[in-house]
C-alpha cells in the first residue's frame, strides 16, 4: 500500500484464501484489505492515538436509511450519550476529493444531522463544521481533537 499523509503504525495483516485482510480495531475483526480500508484504519488510528478520540465512541460501517435507501457511513463518532457527532467518509488515495464526494457525505448527514463532516483519501483531509441555525458550513484548518467536538 502507498504512503499516506497520516502517522504510520503497525498494521495487522493476514492472508486468507490468497486475499489480504487488515485488522479493524473498532469492529474487532479482520476485514478485506482494500485501498479505502487501508485509509480507514490509518485515520481511525490517528484519531484515537493523536486526537484523543475514545475508541468506544467510534463505529465503522454504520447502517443508516436515507430517503428509503439503505446506506453505510464509513465511520461515525459519538458523544458520551451515543449521539452522533461526526461522519467520516474515506476514499482510496488515488481518488480525487471533489464535490460529488461531499454530496455523498451530505446525503448521509440527512439521516444523522451531525455538526462535523470529514472526508479523507489518506493524503488530503477535509473537515467542515455545520451551523444548522444559520444554515451555513465552514471548513476548518485541521482535524479537531475529540474535546473540541461538543
Amino acid at each position: 500500500m502507498s504512503e499516506l499523509n497520516l502517522p504510520q503504525f503497525v498494521v495487522k495483516v493476514k492472508k486468507k484464501d490468497g486475499k489480504d485482510y487488515i485488522y479493524d480495531r473498532l469492529r474487532k475483526r479482520f476485514v478485506r484489505l482494500t485501498p479505502e480500508e487501508y485509509v480507514r484504519q490509518h485515520f481511525v488510528n490517528f484519531l484515537i492515538e493523536y486526537r484523543n478520540y475514545p475508541e468506544s465512541l467510534m463505529s465503522n460501517e454504520v447502517h443508516i436509511e436515507v430517503i428509503n435507501l439503505k446506506k453505510r457511513c464509513d465511520t461515525v463518532v459519538h458523544d458520551k450519550y451515543l449521539n452522533p457527532l461526526m461522519i467520516i467518509e474515506y476514499k482510496s488515495p488515488d481518488v480525487i476529493i471533489n464535490q460529488q464526494i461531499f454530496d455523498q457525505i451530505a446525503r448521509y448527514n440527512i439521516a444523522l444531522k451531525v455538526p462535523r463532516l470529514i472526508v479523507s483519501n489518506g493524503m488530503q483531509h477535509f473537515c467542515c463544521t455545520i451551523d444548522y441555525e444559520n444554515q451555513t458550513y465552514r471548513f476548518v484548518k485541521d482535524v479537531p481533537f475529540y474535546e473540541e467536538l461538543s
